[in-house]
């Protein structure tokens, strides 16, 4: 059985030209070799897997060499590496310090890598100093390390130091490609894009995850092995999931949910997913962010395609419920159920129900007209009893008697519904009671032809009159508030304007919100539809009002003394 090599050590690059997705720091390192600028100090820090150790490696092979040696000379006698994790002392250092001294025997520098530096102990550190801050001539010191921030100031402050990215998903997908070519293995773009996604930026998870699938699937490198073997979920998934979400399927859409789980799939990895997705889908809506769509080219058209079906509004709102949830999967104690109600969410934002997207309209009398109709006439009564007005066919006529009934014929054009929103909350709620009233108020100043109801003339006495009628009505009725507000001023008239004053806004803003009643029957008793209602607030008439047990006492005393000598002589406590 031959010895097999991982990709990983067989595909290690040899020159800085191999090196994958580091190009700014090879063509630094190239020409401070090749214009003799290099420091004594380096350090190399970055992610895991990115090259800092190959890097060195390379530095250390090409300073010393000279074109005269052959071509697998590795210059073993100069370099020299060491694990800080392991040999992490002080008397380690030292044993490093002593050797430093010694002049390499062949080639022109001694280099030392010390991998994973950030494990020194502080007194090997304070140890290391001295040394690197004025190593030999003839000594070069690479330090690497994944954790610049636990390296000590004062040995930063001594190095040079190249930061090392994480390689982009582009990079890694072509270097998996040309290490499929070297080895005659037939993979889908796709599916080396899945492998160099999974590897999150480190080559060398790259490579390691590339022999895994390899071992798995043979020579035939499909994007199904890959997710198959690598316990991703494929884009298929969330393609899918928004297609349902897009059509309201929320059944459908729960069921496949339960068929992911089913599969061994972890729920916030699916949410979470999805979050992705719909950002995928966002950036493939505008050619300017294209670019952003790290995925293979067949994917990406169908990512095009999908995108012109959601709107950038749905994506925007699917994004925040989706982050939202992965937020609070952590410290939901029913996580299925978090994940479920999402779902319910997203599949309900472009749902175009009548309880969803239900709109409020009115009829103007300018719509009659251009059809050449009379505008609409309305039968005006005390209560509303249908949110529907029925409509008749003949010309409206409205015929005002003196009658005490004051009843109104009217008749409208046919089959005129004028529509209430549906989208509003239970008939027990406050905010319906005011959408009811705002609704009813807008259908009468918008549908009621005003010119030809009656505008008789009426006295201050007479408003007072009806004013104290409604007032007994309201308290029949149980409306005791609105009675009692009703009460507080005595109404004056000027021209047809009823004018009140007020202590509180409060009062003020109960009445306006139920003044459609009360202007009906004051309207409808006097024959007057030109009469309005004006409101104003003084503070300076709270103070006429008496709230504590004291101020109550001496109004009742002010209208009969006798009821302080009745608590004198009983010793009563007010």
């Amino acid at each position: 059985m031959e010895h097999f090599v991982v990709s990983a050590r067989k595909y290690r690059p040899q020159t800085f030209k191999d090196v994958v997705g580091q190009q700014a720091i090879t063509n630094t390192l190239l020409n401070a070799i090749e214009n003799n600028h290099l420091a004594q100090a380096l350090l190399f820090t970055g992610p895991r897997g990115v090259g800092k150790t190959t890097c060195a490696r390379i530095l250390a092979k090409m300073i010393n060499s000279d074109g005269t040696e052959t071509g697998d000379e590795d210059f073993a006698f100069n370099i020299f590496e060491l694990d800080a994790a392991s040999n992490n002392s002080v008397d380690d250092i030292r044993s490093l310090t002593d050797q430093v001294r010694i002049p390499p025997q062949i080639g022109k520098y001694k280099v030392y890598i010390i991998d994973e530096v950030h494990m020194l102990s502080q007194a090997a550190f304070n140890a290391f100093l001295k040394t690197l801050e004025e190593p030999p001539k003839h000594c070069i010191f690479i330090l690497a390390t994944t954790e610049k921030h636990k390296i000590i100031p004062t040995i930063l402050s001594r190095c040079q130091i190249f930061d090392f990215k994480r390689i982009t998903v582009t990079d890694a997908k072509e270097y998996l490609k040309y290490i499929a070519e070297e080895q005659g293995i037939n993979a889908e773009d796709d599916a080396l894009h899945i492998i160099a996604q999974k590897a999150d930026g480190a080559m060398r998870d790259a490579l390691s995850i590339f022999d895994r699938v390899v071992s798995f699937s043979g020579k035939n490198l499909t994007r199904q092995a890959v997710t198959e073997n690598l316990n991703v979920l494929d884009y298929e998934t969330y393609f899918e999931s928004t297609d349902l979400i897009l059509e309201n399927k929320i059944p459908e859409l729960l069921l496949q949910f339960n068929n992911t789980l089913s599969k061994g799939f972890d729920g916030h990895h699916y949410i979470a997913g999805l979050a992705s997705h719909f950002r995928d889908l966002l950036v493939s809506k505008t050619p300017e962010t294209i670019e952003l769509l790290e995925v293979g080219e067949e994917t990406k058209k169908k990512y095009l395609e999908q995108s012109q079906k959601a709107s950038q509004q749905f994506l925007l709102q699917g994004i925040n419920l989706a982050n939202d949830c992965d937020l609070k999967y952590k410290s939901s104690k029913n996580q299925r159920l978090l994940i479920e109600l999402c779902l319910m969410q997203l599949a309900s934002i472009t749902f175009d129900g009548e309880k969803k997207n239900s709109r409020h309209y009115i009829i103007p009398p300018s719509f009659f007209k251009k059809k050449g109709i009379t505008p609409v006439r309305v039968s005006v009564s005390n209560k509303v009893e249908n949110q529907s007005i029925v409509a008749e066919t003949k010309t409206a006529s409205i015929k005002s008697t003196s009658d005490a009934s004051n009843k109104f014929q009217v008749n409208v054009p046919p089959k005129v519904d004028l529509k209430i929103d549906n989208n509003r909350a239970s008939g027990l709620s406050l905010k319906s009671l005011r959408v009811k009233k705002e609704h009813l108020i807008k259908q009468m100043d918008v549908v009621i032809d005003e010119e030809n109801l009656p505008k008789e003339p009426f006295t201050e006495a007479e408003l007072i009159k009806a004013w104290n009628e409604f007032i007994v009505i309201l308290q029949n009725d149980g409306k005791h508030n609105l009675a009692s507000i009703l009460s507080i001023d005595t109404p004056k008239v000027k021209g047809t304007v009823i004018h009140l004053e007020y202590p509180n806004a409060t009062n003020k803003v109960e009445l306006e919100r139920n003044q459609y009643d009360l202007m009906l029957y004051i309207r409808k008793t006097l024959s007057n539809f030109d009469i309005s209602l004006s409101i104003t607030v003084n503070e300076e008439l709270e103070k006429q009002y008496a709230y504590t047990t004291l101020e109550k006492f001496e109004k009742l005393k002010e209208k009969n003394p006798n009821i302080d000598t009745l608590r004198k002589t009983f010793d009563l406590d007010i």
